[in-house]
């Protein structure tokens, strides 16, 4: 007795490639979406070189001809250099680890006065390595808190916000969440303001979000001081957008800080800002390729002696530019 093979119906057909179209896609979803840890790969004796770009402007409007001490000065300031971070030690070698380095400034311009304005210049002179300076030895922890600082009153003052501008980007990664994060994943976090003010309890409210990944290219330094993206294959980058708010924990009436109280002085007033940092980190290494700050912040103060006497109001607007380069390629005239 001969018997016919059952044909199935298009429909059902159809039905199940779509389902399987549907598992696969997605099965690759789920692979593509999974969380990533964004810590770099570090090993003991690793050198690494980064160029730091920094801008500021602080203004200043008095409104008393009465000069209190510790009141804000205006500046402007326009530095740029280049560190050079050695890795002593990681421990322990797990998905967090403490990090113990030396950074040092090979390069450091900015707009402050020469010493001989009248000495000639060559085209040069901006890009040579400098002299030895102070070495910085500090250690990030797990929690991405930056410790155990050693020598940095040994830098000058632009050296040292530059140097503060690196360091906050490039741990970075040890503040994300434990888990890792996924893409388009979103989270909070606080963090005081580190800058001395008259105004206390400053506190920065950041909302990150893993935004997109994005090929990215390491950067390289000409003898002649141009920065360039390095020749070759490009590098994928999680790119990481940080969006800050500055809020006042201290009442308006009284946002006097401990150490102005040491002084006999006493405060009132407010503060606000914002922020916002864009930060290039490789999936494959977990190095910091590039990072931009653009922060802008106003602050109304009165500041007076503890009787009253010797008030003072100040209106400071400050705005920076902060810009960090990962180098793997730097030629440089010596001295």
């Amino acid at each position: 007795m001969q018997t016919r093979e059952a044909t199935a119906h298009p429909l059902t057909r159809n039905s199940k490639w779509i389902a399987a179209l549907f598992l696969l896609s997605a099965a690759v979803l789920g692979a593509a979406n999974k969380p990533v840890h964004l810590l770099p790969q570090l090993q003991p004796g690793q050198i690494l070189n980064y160029l730091i770009r920094f801008q500021s402007e602080k203004n200043v409007k008095t409104q008393s001809k009465v000069a209190a001490p510790m009141a804000p000065n205006a500046t402007q300031l326009d530095a740029h250099g280049l560190l050079r971070i050695e890795i002593l030690d990681v421990q322990p070698p797990a998905s967090k680890s403490n990090v113990h380095a030396l950074a040092r400034f090979l390069i450091l311009d900015s707009n402050a006065p020469q010493k001989n304005p009248a000495a000639p210049k060559s085209d040069s002179d901006a890009h040579r390595l400098g002299p030895a300076a102070g070495t910085i030895e500090f250690t990030i922890s797990l929690d991405g808190s930056v410790n155990d600082v050693k020598n940095l009153d040994s830098l000058s003052p632009e050296q040292q916000q530059a140097w503060q501008q690196w360091v906050a980007r490039f741990a970075l990664a040890w503040t994300l969440p434990a888990n890792g994060v996924r893409f388009g994943e979103k989270w909070k976090s606080d963090e005081s303001e580190r800058a001395g003010s008259p105004i206390a309890g400053l506190q920065w409210a950041r909302d990150s979000a893993y935004v997109k990944d994005e090929p990215c290219h390491t950067s390289h330094l000409s003898a002649e001081g141009d920065v360039a993206a390095t020749v070759g294959p490009a590098d994928l980058c999680a790119v990481l957008l940080t969006t800050s708010t500055l809020k006042q924990k201290s009442s308006t009436k009284d946002a006097t800080p401990e150490d102005f109280k040491l002084h006999d002085l006493r405060t009132r007033g407010s503060a606000k800002g914002s922020s916002e940092i864009i930060t290039y980190i490789s999936l494959k290494t977990g190095l910091v390729v590039r990072a931009t700050e653009e922060t802008t912040q106003m602050m109304d103060v009165l500041i007076a002696k503890a009787d009253g006497s010797n008030r003072v109001q100040y209106h400071v607007d400050a705005k920076s530019h902060a810009e960090v380069l990962l180098l793997t390629e730097i030629r440089l005239y010596q001295p």
